[in-house]
């Protein structure tokens, strides 16, 4: 494919990394996140104004790039289509975010402790009773991935392990848990579509 002589030698250098990327090379995968995880990640925060639905949506846009990376032209840098990606992905999630009949997260909760973003106090026991089906409902899902897609998932979500914390867990580089942290989740939602199909 033809590379648009208007790409800057980083857009260029983007486009050697995605060709590598498309063929497996989980390096390439690592380096493009590296290159862009924290301009999509304020970029997010700076849109959805909550520092952990920014990380789960900057996951999520690089874990939807990745997946169809072979879409990717070169006719305008990566760069620009990773972050369209993003606002996308981010603009949808406000959508349905705002239309949603209830949220598990109390606005303008600066807690750093999960716990503190379930509004317990305001669920009647039906919508506890929900809530605690969906949590063992994700439990059975996630226990239908891979063995170290499994553990990533249940690190990171159950445990609320940081990156960090799960690189020195599984003895692995940060960038290769995160590669392999997008790929877990993409699986994830894949078995949650179609809970026959086998990983």
């Amino acid at each position: 494919m033809e590379i648009s002589p208007n790409l800057s030698d980083k857009a260029q250098y983007d486009y050697e990394l995605v060709t590598k990327a498309t063929t497996g090379d989980q390096k390439a995968y690592a380096e493009l996140l590296e290159r862009y995880r924290d301009a999509i990640y304020f970029m997010l925060l700076k849109m959805v104004n909550n520092p952990s639905d920014a990380e789960d949506l900057t996951i999520e846009a690089f874990g939807k790039a990745f997946k169809s990376i072979s879409q990717y032209a070169p006719n305008f840098a990566f760069s620009t289509w990773l972050f369209k990606i993003a606002t996308n992905n981010c603009i949808d999630f406000m959508r349905k975010k705002k239309s949603a009949p209830f949220s598990f997260e109390t606005p303008g909760d600066d807690h750093d402790d999960p716990s503190h973003n379930i509004q317990c106090g305001n669920m009647d026991p039906e919508e506890t009773l929900i809530n605690h089906q969906k949590i063992k409902m994700m439990k059975e899902i996630v226990s239908k991935l891979k063995p170290r897609y499994r553990k990533l998932i249940e690190l990171r979500y159950f445990k609320e392990y940081s990156y960090d914390e799960i690189a020195r867990e599984l003895d692995l580089p940060i960038g290769t848990v995160k590669a392999q942290l997008f790929r877990a989740r993409d699986l994830l939602f894949n078995v949650f579509n179609n809970t026959n199909h086998n990983f």
